[in-house]
């Protein structure tokens, strides 16, 4: 056998090396397409929990690659065809030496190659280098170079750490022998270049290069992720600082994180007593649904509410609270996030708030006065409820309203209201005023100045209170007295006409007997006839003008009514007032003070004259006494025009009365109304068919003795 020369022996390795180039060629390619696999998986998987944010464009990225590498395998597999065809055209020549131009097609060829690698290499837009084990930069992409701010050949062949500060060689040597075991790795790292004083954060994909079973080197992949980590650096801080209350939760209720300020707010001394609560310790009523949760059928959308939760020592936290989803990129729903304003306080301030505005709106309505505020234009800002009852006005239709141009106002008030703005600090004034229903009465109002938080003069506060009652009492009174006046002198002058009547009735009997005619005898009857019934007004003068002993006795009523009858039957006559009086024979006693039943009963005489006189010139008055069961009645029927039905109800209220000024007080039927609640009886009006009206008193019956 001829041994064959070297050349012969190159020439004839040379298919085998152009196979094993391509072999190792689709293997880098291969692993090229792992890794990025196996870095989308890691990022896709360990890191999508943990960021704030969607790995969306990642996707896209990664397709595009593989684009890119597919369109380069297609070129690339195209000259590997070419260089077959090329070594089989030299092994047919295999004896003979290559030509130049054969040699510089193949050098051609294998640079086009490199150079399409490279450009594959710099088109990824996140860092990839190729590392030996001592650290040797093998290869780099563009990526790298404008990291380090130097050309590709400037780089490769050096080591790595002497382009880094961070990681330092002694973490990355301890982290070596772990990697070697696995030849994967896969999570961010904090880098910081010697060229550069700002860090920057990678996530990176770690993965061995292996030839023949062994770790030669270590292909690294990195996302610059600085700006992401910083968002979330910024936004841990924010999450940390915030003085509200904030958290994230699963679906159930249970809390996943919590910040400073909310475990503060509950009263727990770490995050981790919080974090480890069951979702129902969080309620402050047990028996309802985890307060944190949400329903099964809710869709996760932003929800703001208000809600209580239970601290660590029992009591009860009032949150507003604002919280909203979190979905992953499958639409799963993963978490909710929100924020707790604690307003506990708040709360507490605004019932206090409450009670004090209840407090004074309480005060206000059971002050008798009508408190008004006008401001600085002579406008009602603020009435009392008392408003109805003294104007017979609503507030609202008060309110805005300008103090001269409403109801019930006057210019005394209003010159009241000019003087305290002027100056004066406190004043007061008497008026004249008009309810809604026309009817008269007078106010007394007392006004002072009112002042803003600024101390500034910010209008009037005017107390105004219906004195109508007061004043009339008043005229009741200075009556009243008078009235004493009255029946004191009538009690002196009915003394001083009883001398006279006794020597006048005297001097009658002796005359009736010395007289012989029948004429003079006549003359003294009808004088002696005159001069008692003289001497019987005076004793109903004296008995009425007498004050009343007190106490009650056995009295006949008849008896009562027939002596007011005898007092004031003068005035009747004048008045052509005639009286039917009739009364059942053997009435029962009652029990009764006679003075006072005899003012009720001179009372409703009087009210029944009045009443004809102002219908007629003449009229008359029927009275009746009878008996019901084991009652005594009296009724006073009048022929006059009857007592109108919208104020029937209201003729036994103190100082009420229909009658003309200096007619009357209002004190009358009132007077009678009281009397008879004391002796256990009652006074009552109607109006009679036909005209007039009739005033009924009933009266218990005295027992027997």
């Amino acid at each position: 056998m001829t041994q064959s020369s070297p050349d012969s022996s190159r020439r004839f390795r040379a298919p085998r090396n152009l196979e094993r180039e391509e072999s190792q060629l689709w293997r880098w390619i291969l692993l090229f397409m792992v890794l990025l696999a196996a870095g989308f998986a890691a990022l896709a998987w360990e890191r999508l929990e943990a960021l704030p944010y969607h790995l969306g464009p990642m996707a896209v990225g990664v397709l595009v690659l593989s684009v890119l590498l597919a369109v380069y395998a297609y070129g690339r597999r195209k000259e590997v065809g070419a260089l077959k065809l090329l070594l089989q055209d030299l092994q047919e020549h295999v004896g003979a030496a290559p030509s130049e131009e054969q040699l510089d097609q193949l050098n051609e060829m294998i640079a086009r190659s490199q150079r399409n690698f490279k450009e594959l290499i710099d088109s990824i837009d996140d860092a990839a280098c190729a590392v030996s084990l001592d650290g040797t930069l093998r290869t780099v992409n563009k990526r790298v170079s404008e990291l380090v701010s130097l050309p590709y050949t400037a780089i490769v062949g050096q080591k790595f750490f002497e382009f880094v500060e961070e990681p330092t060689r002694a973490s990355v040597e301890a982290g070596l022998v772990r990697f070697l075991e696995k030849r994967h790795w896969a999570g961010t790292v904090r880098v910081r270049f010697k060229n550069n004083a700002r860090p920057l954060y990678f996530d990176c994909v770690l993965n061995a290069i292996v030839k023949s079973d062994e770790v030669v080197g270590v292909s690294v992949l990195g996302r610059d992720v600085t700006e992401q980590h910083e968002k979330e650096l910024r936004f841990t801080e924010l999450f940390e600082t915030l003085q509200e209350g904030a958290y994230f939760s699963t679906p159930e209720g249970r809390l996943l994180d919590a910040n400073p300020a909310l475990v503060s707010i509950l009263g727990y001394a770490t995050k981790a007593e919080i974090l480890a609560l069951d979702p129902l310790q969080l309620n402050f009523d047990p028996a309802e649904s985890p307060v944190l949760g949400r329903a099964a059928d809710d869709r996760g959308g932003v929800r703001a509410r208000e809600i209580s939760l239970r601290k660590k020592d029992g009591s009860a936290a009032v949150f507003m609270e604002s919280s909203r989803a979190v979905w992953d990129e499958a639409g799963k729903l993963i978490r909710y996030q929100g924020t707790l304003v604690d307003v506990t306080e708040r709360r507490k301030l605004e019932r206090q708030v409450a009670q004090q505005e209840e407090f004074r709106r309480r005060l206000l309505e059971s002050f008798p006065d009508l408190i008004l505020v006008v401001d600085m234009e002579e406008r009602y800002t603020f009435a009392s409820s008392r408003v109805e009852d003294v104007l017979g006005c609503t507030s609202e239709g008060l309110l805005g309203k300008k103090i001269s141009e409403t109801q019930g106002s006057s210019p005394e008030l209003v010159a009241l209201y000019r003087d305290v703005v002027a100056g004066k600090v406190f004043e007061s004034a008497e008026y004249g005023a008009r309810r809604g229903d026309g009817s008269g009465q007078t106010m007394r109002a007392s006004a002072s100045q009112f002042f803003d938080a600024d101390n500034k003069l910010a209008g009037v506060i005017i107390s105004v209170r219906d004195i109508t009652r007061e004043k009339k009492f008043e005229q009741q009174v200075v009556q009243s007295e008078r009235l004493a006046a009255m029946g004191a002198m009538i009690g002196g002058v009915a003394h001083e006409l009883n001398n006279p009547l006794t020597s006048i009735l005297g001097v009658s009997d002796l005359l009736q007997d010395s007289q012989t005619t029948d004429s003079a005898r006549k003359q003294v009857a009808i004088l002696q006839q005159q001069a008692r019934r003289a001497a019987e007004i005076v004793h109903n003068l004296t008995y009425f003008a007498t004050p009343p002993t007190p106490g009650k006795t056995r009295v006949n009523l008849g008896d009562i009514v027939e002596r007011t009858l005898n007092l004031h039957s003068y005035s009747l006559r004048k008045n052509n007032i005639t009286v039917d009086f009739i009364r059942e024979p053997g009435l029962p006693y009652v029990q009764g003070d006679p003075h006072q039943l005899m003012q009720i009963f001179l009372n409703l005489i009087l009210n029944a004259e009045q009443a004809i006189r102002e219908a007629r010139e003449k009229g008359t008055l029927r009275i009746r006494l009878g008996t019901a069961g084991q009652s005594v009645w009296a009724s006073f029927l009048d022929d006059g025009p009857g007592i109108p039905a919208a104020i029937l109800a209201s003729i036994f209220d103190p100082f009420y009365t229909t009658k003309r000024p200096g007619r009357g007080t209002g004190l009358g039927l009132s007077i009678c109304k009281s009397v008879m609640k004391e002796h256990n009886g009652t006074v009552e009006a109607a109006n009679v068919p036909g005209g007039g009206a009739v005033f009924t008193v009933t009266l218990p019956a005295a027992a027997t003795s």
